[in-house]
């Protein structure tokens, strides 16, 4: 696996089930350009952590949307997959009406694209932050039984969109509002003196 940060994000073309239900046979990452995006892979419709993550990420997408994100869920599960496990009860092992799309892999091409793919033909929990120019700025990619934290993903989009408005860095465990690093020998030094005891 090669990292993709720094690196523009591969573009696709591909069916998508959008929130309200439609298909969008010819959705496309780059309609996206001068927005974030948060893409994330899953491994499988109809499974078991799974659900939990996109019900999750369902849960924040007003912060997403309030920070100009556009979240974007990936399997290798048909268009026909996805709006069946849409139509399916939360408490029957479905997802309800999701508020962003989910594209469909089936030919696993971007699965391949992003590096995520596993021999046995799904993809790992992939997760990739693209900014505005298209250019990934954060990756993590999780083994199949870890589940991902959606308060991570808003924190790494805070803090980038925090570098990119100061041009202050951001130091270990930053969240929004904290104190962040003027990128200077002195703004390191007055930080860690002023943060010693934390």
């Amino acid at each position: 696996m090669s990292l993709l940060v720094t690196q523009p994000a591969p573009d696709f073309t591909a069916t998508a089930v959008m929130p309200d239900n439609s298909f969008k046979e010819d959705f496309r990452l780059a309609d996206f350009r001068g927005k974030y995006v948060l893409l994330f892979f899953y491994p499988l419709d109809f499974t078991f952590v799974c659900p939990s993550e996109i019900l999750a990420f369902n849960r924040a997408v007003p912060e997403f949307n309030e920070n100009n994100c556009q979240l974007i869920g990936v399997s290798i599960d048909s268009a026909f997959s996805h709006l069946a496990w849409k139509r399916t009860k939360i408490n029957d092992g479905g997802i309800g009406d999701i508020e962003y799309p989910l594209v469909a892999d089936l030919d696993k091409s971007i699965s391949k694209s992003y590096e995520v793919l596993l021999s046995a033909g799904i993809a790992l929990r992939g997760l990739f932050l693209i900014d505005r120019e298209g250019i990934v700025r954060h990756q993590v990619v999780n083994d199949l039984p870890l589940g991902r934290s959606v308060d991570e993903a808003l924190r790494v989009l805070h803090a980038l969109q925090f570098t990119e408005k100061y041009g202050d860095v951001c130091p270990a465990n930053w969240k929004k509002g904290d104190d962040a690093i003027k990128p200077t020998a002195e703004g390191v030094a007055a930080y860690l003196s002023a943060h010693a005891d934390k």
